[in-house]
């Protein structure tokens, strides 16, 4: 392992992320190999306990790290990607990678939209039930991202818990009712999980999250679902590529 100098302008702690960091990308340090212990490395760079903690916490912020009580600092596993660009759903693109996923139906009804709900899906006239579902999704057995989805429910009016329950929803809608998506508008902001989404998504609480918000549309310009999701930000990053 390299050492940090005193004599370098760069904050001390900041050169240890960076020598960290290096280690991971040239593969000396593995995801699910452990660090060495704050105690070894304040020893090794002769650097201070806080110093060698404010360089791990900005690696585990980052996602690099991750911590394990009573076990120690190990490299986490690269995240799952997903290109913005493409409009599919969350299991098509795992399944893609190769991926194992799975989705939890954690509730199903019928309700009356509310105002903002009925200006996402366009739902101006007396047709304003919704289907709304919250669904669970997992890759390899981890909880990734916990989604709430709108649908009008005059454009799948026998949909039931069971007709969606397991099933890729994007399949489902082109399959069984025949609809064809043109494009999605899609937002992406950070966001503070609450206490239940925290403890379903099995990260600790106050842990930054992704929050997407996207409205898909038809070839004839209806929307057929409002989607609000929350992603994990330890496992999970969106790659946008540009064109010119």
């Amino acid at each position: 392992m390299k050492k940090v100098s005193k004599e370098s302008p760069l904050p001390l702690y900041y050169q240890l992320k960076e020598i960290l960091i290096e280690m991971i990308e040239n593969e000396e340090l593995k995801p699910g190999q452990p660090i060495l212990p704050e105690l070894e490395l304040c020893k090794l760079h002769n650097i201070s306990r806080m110093t060698a903690r404010k360089a791990i916490m900005a690696l585990v912020n980052e996602g690099l790290l991750y911590r394990e009580q009573g076990k120690g600092t190990f490299v986490s596993k690269p995240k799952e990607k997903q290109e913005i660009m493409k409009l599919k759903g969350f299991s098509e693109e795992m399944e893609e990678k190769g991926l194992k996923t799975s989705t939890k139906l954690l509730s199903f009804k019928v309700k009356k939209a509310t105002k903002k709900v009925k200006d996402y899906l366009q739902l101006w006239d007396e047709k304003d039930l919704i289907i709304e579902m919250k669904r669970l999704m997992v890759i390899e057995d981890e909880p990734f991202s916990l989604e709430t989805v709108c649908i009008p429910r005059y454009m799948c009016p026998d949909m039931k818990k069971e007709t969606i329950e397991g099933k890729s929803l994007y399949k489902l809608l082109g399959r069984k009712y025949n609809y064809v998506m043109d494009y999605a508008k899609q937002s992406i902001e950070p966001t503070i999980p609450d206490e239940y989404e925290s403890s379903i998504l099995e990260i600790p609480k106050e842990t930054m999250a992704l929050l997407f918000r996207r409205k898909t549309y038809l070839k004839d310009g209806r929307v057929v679902e409002y989607t609000k999701s929350i992603y994990r930000s330890d496992k999970y990053k969106y790659e946008i590529i540009l064109r010119p």
